[in-house]
């Protein structure tokens, strides 16, 4: 399992970026190597849980209610009312730590409560929009848990793209591959390749994903919703962003907008010193 899987490249990326998730760093000290320990146990001892569905039943004139068990060795819920205080936030956090591992659970639903503060990129460049937003606010906050720092997509595209610096590297081959590949950027800062990188080779990005029927209403929300996204990047840091964001919308077209974006952004990457 272990030669055929690869698992000592699993667990070389794993450590790479447990590292940076922690915080720390550099690689040396004993607190750090017990912190990534525990971080990691944490995550290998996440117990299945047990889920119960009602499946109604009409029979002899009235309804009966057949409840059925299901393992869940697969998916998980962050969050869970039927667990109360301390106990409840130690399962979110164990919750958190093994879908931000390459074990199971792989894919994690969530209610709002997980859509803001939360970091759930490590190993996930999708999400699925049961239902969609009120306000673009929200979507980016939804969209934005799994769009962060050497994200999964990210990583993706830079081992299609910088594996062979890997081979060659004697230390960790993750920090040789994305030296690699900020030797191949344009205008190599903290921004790119970290936060955004999409080479000629790229294999993944963020993947958005809507379930709606053909010409329902989620439709033209949708639509509505991705238009003011794109407005509502330009309000930033503005006073009444909404009466702006509305503003804007009924006045200009997509291209409009981009145009103005580009003249009116603020450049954030820090400073070349050379």
């Amino acid at each position: 399992y272990a030669v055929s899987g690869n698992l000592q490249a699993v667990l070389d990326e794993y450590v790479h970026m447990l590292k940076d998730w922690r915080g720390f760093l550099s690689a040396g000290g004993t607190g750090i190597v017990t912190d990534l320990a525990d971080t990691a146990f944490s995550a290998l001892s996440l117990r299945t849980v047990s889920y119960f569905t009602d499946i109604p039943r009409a029979a002899d004139g009235g309804i009966t209610v057949d409840r059925q068990s299901m393992r869940g060795r697969f998916a998980i819920r962050f969050g869970d009312q039927a667990i109360e205080g301390e106990q409840r936030q130690q399962r979110a956090q164990q919750a958190s730590h093994a879908f931000n591992s390459p074990f199971w659970p792989f894919v994690m639903t969530t209610t709002s409560i997980g859509q803001e503060g939360l970091d759930f990129h490590l190993y996930s460049h999708s999400v699925v929009h049961w239902n969609l937003p009120g306000n673009p606010v929200d979507l980016e906050q939804r969209e934005g848990r799994v769009h962060r720092y050497k994200g999964h997509a990210i990583r993706k595209n830079v081992a299609a793209t910088c594996a062979e610096a890997a081979f060659a590297a004697t230390g960790d081959p993750w920090e040789a591959m994305f030296r690699h590949a900020v030797q191949t950027v344009r205008e190599a800062d903290e921004v790119e390749p970290y936060w955004v990188y999409s080479p000629s080779g790229a294999v993944a990005r963020i993947e958005r994903y809507v379930p709606m029927l053909p010409f329902s209403r989620e439709v033209s929300k949708l639509e509505r919703l991705l238009r003011d996204v794109a407005t509502y990047r330009l309000s930033f840091g503005q006073p009444r962003q909404e009466e702006l964001i509305r503003y804007l919308a009924g006045r200009a077209s997509e291209d409009d907008l981009a145009v103005v974006a580009q003249r009116l952004r603020v450049d954030l990457s820090p400073a070349d010193v050379d």
